[in-house]
C-alpha cells in the first residue's frame, strides 16, 4: 500500500509532506520497490501520525478486561482500534489471585485477533497497593507485594505483564523492586508514601508513576511526596489522565512544564462505560455511576474514566499543549515506557505500519 500526499509526523515532532510505503507484513518500508501491493490511499494533505499506545485502560464499550472474557476483550480491542488506539495494555483491578490468573489467560486467547488493537502487554494495577489510597479498588483484596504471586500471574499470561503498580510504603516493597525491576516496569502508585520512601524506591529501580496526582499525597511545598520524587528522577515516566476531569487544565500544563515532552505518558484509564451512554456500570466489582463522562463510586470517588486515549490527546491539546507534545505523549512516550518503541510509536521504516489519518481539526478519518 502507498499512502500519498500526507503530512507525516516525524521523530523530531515536525510534519513533512511525503509518501509512505507499507509492505505485505504491514511494516513501513523505505521505498516503493520494497512493497508488493501498490494500491494507493490519498491522504490529500491531511495529517498522518502513529497509532496511539494506551498503556492503562480497564475496558470500553460495555466490557472490562477484569471480566475474564476473551470475547469481551475482543470487543474492547475493536473499539480501541476504531478510535485510533493500535497498541493496548488491558489493565486489571485489585482482585484475588485465582481470579487474576483466569483474567490474564484471556490475552493468549486473542493473539490471532486482527480486527482490533494489538495487545502490547498487561498492566497489573493491583493488588500490591496502599489501602489508604485504594481509590476504586476493593480493600479486602489488597495484599502485600509478593514476588511469587507476581511471577505466577506473569507465567500464566506468557510473561506479558509490562507494568505492575506498587505502593512503596508497604512491607516487602523494596524486595519486590529489587527482584523484579529487570523483568517488568514497576510503577509507583495508589500510595500514601512520602518523598523519601518514593525516592528510595526509584533508586532501587522503579521508574514509572501510575496516574500522576491521583491516589497519592498532594504535591506540597514541605512534603512533595511521589510527585516530587518523580520530578527529581530523570528516568521516571509519569502517566497522566488527560480527560479534563481527573486533573485541572492548569495542572496539566504544569505537569508538561515539570516533566517535559519526553516523560509524560497520556492514558485513558478508561472503564467499560467508555463509548456508552450515561448509566450504572462496574469496575473491579464495584458499582460506578457515569454521567457526562465522569465516573464515580457511591461515595463520590472518581473511578476510572469514560474517555478514550484519542479524545484525551485532543483534550490536552485544547488546554494549550503543543500538538507535537500531545502526540509524543500518546505514542512515543508510552511505547518507550514499556519497552516496545523498537516496533511501534513512530512512523519509522521497519516498524509496524500503525497509522492514523487526521483532519487539520484532529478528527480521526482513517486507521491504517
Amino acid at each position: 500500500m502507498i499512502i500519498k500526499n500526507g503530512k507525516v509526523f516525524q521523530e523530531d515532532g515536525n510534519f513533512v509532506q511525503k509518501d509512505l510505503y507499507i509492505d505485505d507484513n504491514h511494516k513501513i518500508a523505505r521505498s516503493e520497490d520494497q512493497i508488493g501491493d501498490k494500491s494507493v490511499v490519498d491522504a490529500g494533505g491531511r495529517l498522518v501520525i502513529p497509532g496511539l499506545v494506551d498503556i492503562h485502560s480497564h475496558g470500553a464499550f460495555g466490557h472490562d478486561f477484569s471480566d475474564g472474557d476473551s470475547e469481551g476483550l475482543k470487543i474492547i480491542l475493536k473499539y480501541q482500534k476504531d478510535h485510533g488506539i493500535t497498541s493496548y495494555c488491558p489493565t486489571s483491578m485489585t482482585l484475588p489471585k485465582e481470579q487474576l490468573l483466569k483474567i490474564f489467560q484471556t490475552v493468549r486467547e486473542v493473539e490471532d485477533y486482527r480486527e482490533g488493537a494489538r495487545v502490547a502487554g498487561i498492566n497489573m494495577e493491583g493488588p500490591f497497593i496502599d489501602p489508604a489510597k485504594k481509590g476504586a479498588h476493593v480493600e479486602g483484596y489488597i495484599v502485600e507485594p509478593d514476588v511469587e504471586f507476581f511471577r505466577e500471574c506473569n507465567e500464566k499470561c506468557g510473561n506479558r505483564i509490562k507494568l505492575v503498580t506498587l505502593a512503596p510504603n508497604t512491607r516487602g516493597a523494596e524486595r519486590f523492586i529489587e527482584e523484579l525491576h529487570r523483568e517488568t516496569c514497576i510503577s509507583l502508585g495508589h500510595t500514601g508514601a512520602d518523598y523519601e520512601t518514593c525516592k528510595k524506591a526509584m533508586e532501587l529501580g522503579a521508574h514509572h508513576v501510575t496516574h500522576l496526582f491521583n491516589a497519592m499525597l498532594p504535591f506540597a511545598h514541605r512534603e512533595p511526596g511521589l510527585v516530587g520524587a518523580a520530578a527529581d528522577d530523570d528516568s521516571c515516566m509519569v502517566e497522566l489522565i488527560g480527560d479534563g476531569l481527573h486533573i485541572h487544565p492548569g495542572m496539566v500544563r504544569s505537569i508538561f512544564r515539570m516533566f517535559g515532552e519526553e516523560r509524560v505518558c497520556l492514558i485513558s484509564d478508561s472503564m467499560m462505560a467508555t463509548g456508552m451512554e450515561n448509566g450504572t456500570y462496574e469496575l473491579g466489582g464495584q458499582k460506578v455511576q457515569v454521567k457526562d463522562r465522569k465516573a464515580t463510586l457511591k461515595d463520590g470517588t472518581i473511578a476510572g474514566s469514560a474517555t478514550n486515549l484519542f479524545d484525551v490527546m485532543k483534550t490536552v491539546h485544547s488546554f494549550g499543549i503543543p500538538l507535537k507534545t500531545a502526540v509524543f505523549a500518546a505514542t512515543r512516550n508510552p511505547a518507550k515506557s514499556i519497552g516496545i518503541y523498537e516496533t511501534v510509536g513512530s512512523v519509522t521504516p521497519g516498524k509496524e505500519a500503525d497509522l492514523l489519518i487526521l483532519s487539520e481539526n484532529l478528527d480521526l478519518l482513517q486507521v491504517i
